[in-house]
């Protein structure tokens, strides 16, 4: 069983993740910056399973929708049937 913790910062639909910039001074002087997704924990149900998975607050919002719902669930299902590659 895949735990939601082993997904790291990336959203479990659409993909979303880490991005890389900087931020820019009044002087225009750049140091580097993390943007990191806004990622929620929500159970949904997948083959009749309750299954913890991060959504980004994007993809919660289309859960209201019922036709979105069922392709969401085909895409977590077809990650968590991947083999996972550990280097």
């Amino acid at each position: 069983m895949i735990s939601y913790h082993s997904m790291g910062m990336k959203c479990a639909n659409c993909g979303k993740g880490i991005m890389y910039g900087h931020n820019v001074s009044h002087s225009k002087r750049r140091t580097r910056k993390i943007f990191k997704p806004n990622l929620h924990v929500s159970r949904i149900m997948i083959n009749g399973r309750a299954m913890r998975v991060k959504l980004c607050t994007k993809c919660l919002r289309m859960f209201k929708n019922a036709a979105v719902l069922d392709t969401v669930k085909e895409k977590v299902e077809a990650t968590l049937e991947a083999p996972q590659v550990t280097a």
